[in-house]
């Protein structure tokens, strides 16, 4: 059982879901990022994922385009992100996931990237623009390094793909709530409560259920977790956090403690 399982155990043994925070790597500086998630993880913060800034993110909204683009000025590279990991591993035992283009992965080579990702105690990758038919060598080479992979579905999956990547992915499913991109909405649409309850009762007993893409509020959280989700990935929420106090630091980091402190709470309340 890889840590990311063991922790969606735990959890479902003390009836809670799972917050996964995600932040970009190296917004706004690489110094900076290990603070912001320590932060995130003294607010409640039960897996980490770290984004690595790519220049075509075509996944994303505004709120984490924008993110992307202070983290190049900031002239963070993939590697950088990666021993951002390192050093989060070396205060916290969370797990910890990295999200990444494929283009990144192929330049630097995936037997090398993986094997860096290994040496820095990455638990899981995401890669949304990778599908699970071409990824059979990739896959080989993160489990030889222990390193789960973390597949997406979206509300166009039909069953018989669902089943086919339910099959595939390891750590957990990565649900994306709703068609479009990345970014906060106000609220939480039935399509999308529908959509998580019929993708449950496929994952239920197999792999962990996470919900991402619109979830920012509390409220969200607990929608998407009563209705069969093991976990809710929130994102632009903390990224607005830090792009609103850019120029405190101190503000940031006690902002994004109290925002992750509400959203885990909601994780409590099944």
């Amino acid at each position: 059982m890889s840590k990311i399982e063991e922790t969606f155990r735990n959890l479902k043994e003390r009836e809670e879901g799972a917050l996964i925070a995600y932040v970009t790597g190296g917004d706004p500086t690489p110094e900076f990022t290990p603070k912001i998630v320590g932060a995130l993880i003294a607010g409640g913060a039960d897996i980490v994922e770290l984004g690595i800034p790519f220049s075509d993110p075509i996944a994303d909204g505004p709120t984490i385009q924008a993110a992307t683009v202070r983290a190049l000025r900031a002239r963070t590279t993939p590697k950088m992100v990666l021993e951002m990991a390192r050093e989060i591993k070396k205060d916290f035992y969370i797990p910890t996931i990295i999200l990444t283009y494929y283009n990144p992965i192929f330049r630097m080579n995936p037997e090398k990237f993986l094997g860096l990702a290994r040496n820095c105690n990455i638990d899981g990758i995401i890669v949304p623009d990778l599908p699970f038919e071409e990824a059979y060598d990739y896959k080989r080479i993160a489990e030889t390094n222990g390193i789960d992979t973390i597949f997406i579905a979206s509300p166009s999956t039909s069953l018989k793909r669902l089943e086919k990547i339910i099959g595939y992915t390891s750590g957990f499913l990565y649900l994306v709530s709703l068609f479009g991109v990345t970014g906060a909405r106000e609220e939480i649409q039935m399509s999308t409560i529908q959509l998580i309850k019929r993708v449950a009762t496929h994952t239920a007993g197999r792999i962990p259920l996470a919900v991402g893409f619109g979830i920012s509020k509390p409220g969200h959280v607990k929608t998407v977790i009563k209705n069969g989700a093991e976990g809710a990935i929130v994102g632009s929420t903390f990224v607005e956090v830090i792009e609103r106090n850019l120029n405190d630091k101190e503000k940031t980091l006690r902002s994004l403690e109290q925002v992750a402190r509400k959203l885990k709470k909601a994780c409590r309340n099944r």
